[in-house]
């Protein structure tokens, strides 16, 4: 955990001071029962459940420094795992201190940790052993407040207060290790030196987000700090290695070892790196060292080698001037091509370019002696953009002042970034002095300024025109008006002419439709009464007779009945036949005579009466529902929707064989649906009997329903019974008049 980074940012600050025991459950909402009692515990906690938990934990003191960056905060750890203990203020224990800690859970930064605690003192105890951890998982912060163990090459260092920082390499990676400054050491000589460290580990991580950044570690006693394998001799002694053999295989090469390099100062930014060059190449030499340097000074250096960009540079180097003369340094003309693969990288290379861009950006003015100004120039060559950086001032007080457009040659030390498969990604042209950039080729007249001021011209001279053109415009635009004003009028005279005529030719439609309906009414009155006028000479014509020929055999029977018994009894038997006729013929009647008002209260309680009577002294059973909002429907609807169902129930009857049937209405928004079901034999529906067998039934539930404007749907498998469905729509008032009237007519 990064202390500096964690106590900096507001979001983790917490509340200061303590509280009792008894009191601070309250004051946070929480019971007095303690929760969790080990380490390990805390850290299991969510994020989003860490707060406010009550805690008491006992353990030793493993990491703590009385310093003003630390400020009171400790690490602990018990027999199960290291926590983070947040004690602000001046209290603080000791590394082996015994301890025992009652504070509340807090999320953290990045793991769970004890805020506003109250602890005291048990005793001392030994350091907890620390585990050995692969470094890849201790930089993945796995181990955040644990003690671990791990070996690695000191590669720099820097005193920071009462400990010194060395910075070490393993693995790949690279951590700082805080460490009591050893009395009596030169850390210098430590360069290099193979260590096994013990400490605590701590986070630097991102506390908004909560995303780790990177680890160190907590050295809490010099005895921790395990020299295991120092480096052996004075590298300056060691053979000089050509600048280009870094990075080529040479069977005395030793991992994790500094080499000795010498070579020609090219370019320096004190503090940061220097290059070199000598008759085999150049080479980026990455040192923090301050001291200042020439371009020509012949130096040496140490230094760990490594790849930065798949190119070789060499790491945490030390250097010093040896006693030879100063030489000027070769350069080398270069073209963009020539560059693929990382050739010429660190070296002094002279390079052509457009100037297409310039800029300036301010650096840190404490570093060397140059200014804190610099110039970055981006130029362009064989479609390739690279950019040149430079001192806005020298030493003789030149500045870099180029042209837009200005084709120049630039000389400086070359630094390139390359992808993995050797192509050239990006260029660098540092400069040494502001007369290392030559201008080789004027930009052209036609600077982008003058430019300018050619379009600004042109610009108003085309205002001038367009105004003119405006005005001309405004006046034809006033005699369009006036056309257009005439050429409306006759349009709108047009318009009404044509939609009067469409008015005249509407209502003598109008006019017709109205004749026809009448017409046809008058047909459809004529139709009914003609009707009921044959049915009123049928029943005169049977029922009469039937009642008139009962009324003789009574009579006849009664003369009879003390005489002759058994002719009584005949006569008897013919009256009783006759009323069996007569019932049959007035059932016959009742269906043509049926009254209106009946039908129109309960449709489905008709069509339940109607299935009892032709049902009846059979072994069929008739279930009839409505589902809908049930309302009264046209006359002519009801009367075909009777028929259908007569017609539909009859067919059950006579060929399904069924003991049960089902009737349905289904009363939509816009349309009624009939549906007559059975559990009958069923049909193959493309093979049933039709007219030409004698059998008039489906055909005339077709018929019916197409003067109605409806659909029929049958559906039969054998042995799995019919289904009949008929849709029927409700028509608006008007088209079932006319409806109505069509139909009476065609009766």
């Amino acid at each position: 955990m990064s202390f500096a980074t964690f106590f900096s940012r507001l979001d983790l600050v917490f509340m200061v001071g303590f509280a009792t025991l008894a009191t601070l459950p309250s004051a946070l909402g929480q019971s007095t029962r303690v929760v969790l009692t080990n380490a390990s515990d805390i850290l299991a906690l969510p994020a989003d459940k860490a707060y406010g938990i009550n805690l008491l934990i006992r353990g030793v003191v493993t990491a703590a420094q009385p310093d003003a960056e630390w400020g009171g905060r400790f690490f602990m750890q018990d027999t199960t795992a290291g926590v983070f203990v947040e004690n602000i203020g001046t209290n603080q224990p000791k590394p082996g201190d015994s301890i025992e800690v009652v504070g509340i859970s807090h999320p953290g930064g990045f793991a769970p940790i004890i805020t506003q605690p109250r602890w005291r003192k048990l005793g001392t105890a030994p350091l907890p052993e620390a585990k050995p951890v692969p470094i890849e998982q201790l930089m993945a912060g796995i181990e955040d407040s644990q003690r671990v163990e791990i070996s690695g090459i000191v590669r720099a260092f820097r005193p920071k207060g009462a400990v010194t920082v060395f910075e070490i390499a393993s693995g790949g990676y690279r951590l700082d290790v805080n460490v009591p400054s050893p009395e009596g050491v030169d850390s210098q000589k430590l360069i290099g030196a193979k260590v096994r460290v013990r400490g605590t580990a701590s986070t630097f991580y991102n506390g908004k987000l909560r995303h780790l950044i990177t680890v160190g570690l907590h050295v809490p006693q010099a005895a921790d700090f395990i020299i295991e394998k120092l480096e052996t001799g004075d590298p300056f002694a060691e053979r000089v290695i050509p600048l280009d053999s870094l990075a080529q295989y040479r069977s005395e090469h030793e991992l994790d070892t500094r080499v000795h390099v010498k070579g020609t100062v090219t370019y320096q930014r004190p503090g940061e790196d220097l290059f070199l060059q000598d008759a085999t190449g150049g080479m980026q030499v990455k040192s923090r060292l301050l001291e200042s340097v020439m371009p020509g000074d012949v130096v040496e250096a140490v230094g760990f080698p490594d790849f930065e960009q798949f190119l070789p540079v060499l790491q945490d180097a030390a250097f010093r001037k040896t006693k030879n003369p100063r030489q000027t340094p070769t350069t080398k003309a270069v073209t963009i091509p020539e560059l693929e693969g990382g050739f010429r990288h660190a070296d002094l290379v002279t390079i052509q370019g457009k100037v297409l861009d310039s800029t300036e950006r301010r650096v840190s003015p404490s570093v060397g002696r140059q200014s804190g100004q610099r110039t970055v120039l981006t130029l362009q060559n064989s479609n390739f953009l690279f950019s040149v950086e430079g001192p806005t001032t020298g030493g003789d007080d030149a500045t870099i002042s180029v042209p837009i457009g200005s084709l120049v040659e630039a000389s400086g030390v070359c630094l390139m970034k390359i992808a993995e498969d050797g192509k050239l990604q990006s260029l660098q042209v540092l400069l040494p002095h502001p007369a290392n950039l030559r201008i080789l080729q004027a930009p052209t007249w036609w600077t982008p300024q003058r430019l300018l001021i050619g379009l600004a011209g042109l610009f108003t001279v085309l205002v001038v025109a367009l105004s003119w053109i405006v005005m001309v415009s405004r006046r034809n635009a006033v005699l369009q008006v006036l056309i257009q004003e005439k050429e409306q009028a006759q349009v709108g005279l047009q318009h009404a002419n044509d939609h009067l005529e469409e008015r005249v030719k509407e209502r003598s439609e109008q006019l017709k439709l109205q004749i026809t309906a009448r017409q046809e009414a008058e047909l459809q009155f004529k139709a009914v009464l003609n009707e009921r006028t044959r049915l009123a000479q049928e029943l005169h014509d049977t029922l009469e007779q039937t009642l008139t020929g009962i009324a003789l055999q009574m009579d006849t029977a009664s003369k009879f009945a003390g005489a002759d018994a058994g002719r009584a009894n005949h006569h008897i038997e013919l009256a009783r036949n006759l009323v069996t006729q007569s019932q049959t013929e007035v059932r016959s009647s009742v269906w043509d005579l049926r009254s209106r008002s009946q039908e129109q209260i309960d449709l489905a309680g008709l069509l339940l009466k109607i299935s009892k009577q032709l049902t009846e002294d059979t072994s069929i059973e008739v279930h009839v529902a409505a589902v809908g909002r049930v309302r009264p429907l046209s006359e002519l609807i009801e009367d075909n929707l009777l028929r259908v169902a007569q017609e539909g129930l009859t067919n059950v009857i006579k060929h399904s064989k069924a003991t049960q049937a089902t009737i349905t209405l289904d009363y939509g928004p816009q349309n009624i649906i009939l549906t007559i079901g059975d559990n009958g034999v069923g049909f193959v529906t493309n093979k049933q009997a039709g007219p030409r067998e004698g059998h008039f039934g489906l055909l005339g539930i077709s018929e019916r329903v197409a003067r109605l404007r409806g659909k029929v749907s049958i559906s039969s498998e054998p042995g799995k019974g019919t289904t009949v469905e008929v849709m029927i729509p409700i028509a608006p008032p008007a088209d079932l008049g006319l409806l109505e009237s069509q139909l009476g007519a065609q009766l």
